[in-house]
């Protein structure tokens, strides 16, 4: 089993994790890891914490000479914005009492939070309930790239709509293409689109307001037969769901054509399945998304998840103070106009992460050599009960190639 725990605060000393579960002799590039970093913080429309920070990463346990150990890891990423933040964020007691934050933001962690812990302070809520966590999840999710890059297995993701602005493109990329998605200022694949988002974020600017919109993940070159349909705990799409939810400002979460084909009559809402015997089973559609009956079908996996704008706004929406009960304009502190593009990112390392576990949980395998032996007898197997199936893994493989299309 894989799994993970994250700890900081936004303006703390810095974030830290602690992965268990990967297998030994993971190759580990400090390199990979630091540029997924980068990739987080990029797009246009993110605040000025982005000209402090430059994420890297520190690892402190679990690797050696490059390789993993099989122990648990754990690494550190700093804050470079903590020196601006000494006395607020001290975890000692100081002489001089920083002032309490007591205007919750509407949308934001803030009200509940206090009511929860017992705090009359709402920096003790924002602090940690903040989307700077994600950076470390971005780093575990690096981590489990890295070990889905030797299966031959690849993520990337886009962003289909900011605001009002949505893509009219029919064909997702693939993941040759990341690098072009990449060079976007909004990390969006149609260019005709980029510029309209574009526009739309710099109204929103103006306007002292904010935007979300909707981004998709996918993966490529999974076989058939990841996550379980035995047990609710155990499907793949809810585990995926869960993750992806979990990202903060997301509201939504389909797969494939998942709220479209929920107005559609079944004979138009399925993936028919075919057959040639040159390549087996193959479907001319992938309205699934890749997931049937909580498992992968061998088609390529397509998560959509929606995000609401950004609840810290430059002019700041109506709030009761919690101390005088009055009508106040909420906290400000400083905030991204649009975080889609970079939300996208976090969306391919928390997928990332449930795919390589479902991978480890079903190949097993304390090293790498040994899940990778595993993983390919169990592709042989497919072959061997059904010899035409054999193309079918390398078609596969191919798409990672050559893109898939998603809508008729």
């Amino acid at each position: 089993m894989l799994r993970y725990m994250t700890a900081g605060e936004s303006h703390g000393p810095g974030l830290t994790a602690i992965i268990e579960g990967l297998p030994s002799g993971l190759e580990v590039s400090r390199h990979f890891i630091n540029e997924e970093l980068s990739r987080r913080q990029m797009g246009v429309g993110r605040g000025g914490r982005m000209k402090i920070e430059k994420d890297e990463i520190e690892i402190i346990a679990g690797v050696r000479a490059g390789k993993t150990l099989g122990s648990p890891i754990s690494f550190l990423i700093k804050n470079r914005d903590w020196e601006n933040w000494l006395e607020v964020m001290s975890s000692e007691e100081t002489e001089r009492k920083p002032e309490k934050i007591t205007k919750p933001r509407p949308g934001h962690a803030d009200l509940a939070g206090i009511f929860k812990m017992n705090f009359d302070d709402i920096r003790n809520v924002l602090e940690r309930a903040s989307a700077r966590e994600t950076a470390a999840r971005v780093a575990v999710g690096a981590f489990a790239k890295l070990l889905l890059n030797e299966l031959d297995i690849k993520i990337l993701s886009h962003v289909v709509r900011i605001g009002s602005c949505s893509t009219s493109l029919k064909v997702s990329p693939k993941p040759s293409e990341l690098s072009k998605i990449d060079l976007s200022p909004v990390r969006c694949f149609d260019k005709k689109a980029e510029t309209e988002m574009l526009k739309e974020i710099e109204a929103a600017s103006l306007a002292k307001d904010s935007l979300g919109g909707i981004f998709e993940v996918l993966v490529y070159g999974c076989p058939p037969g990841l996550g379980s349909y035995i047990s609710w705990d155990r499907r793949l799409d809810g585990r995926l769901s869960r993750a992806i939810v979990s990202i903060p400002a997301i509201k939504g979460v389909e797969f494939g054509e998942g709220f479209k084909i929920s107005g559609l009559y079944g004979s138009k809402a399925h993936d028919e399945i075919f057959y040639d015997g040159s390549k087996g089973f193959y479907r001319k559609t992938n309205r699934a998304g890749g997931l049937e009956g909580g498992m992968t079908n061998g088609e390529p996996i397509l998560i959509r998840a929606a995000m609401k704008p950004i609840p810290t706004l430059s002019k700041p929406l109506k709030t009761v103070d919690i101390v005088t009960k009055k009508l106040v304009s909420a906290l400000k502190e400083r905030a991204d106009v649009c975080a889609v593009p970079a939300a996208a990112v976090v969306g391919e390392a928390v997928t990332a992460f449930e795919i390589a576990n479902a991978l480890i949980e079903k190949f097993g395998g304390d090293s790498i050599l040994e899940l990778k032996r595993n993983y390919e007898g169990y592709l042989k197997q497919i072959a061997d009960a059904c010899p035409p199936l054999a193309g079918q893994i390398a078609d596969s493989k191919k798409r990672v190639r050559s893109g898939l299309r998603i809508k008729e």
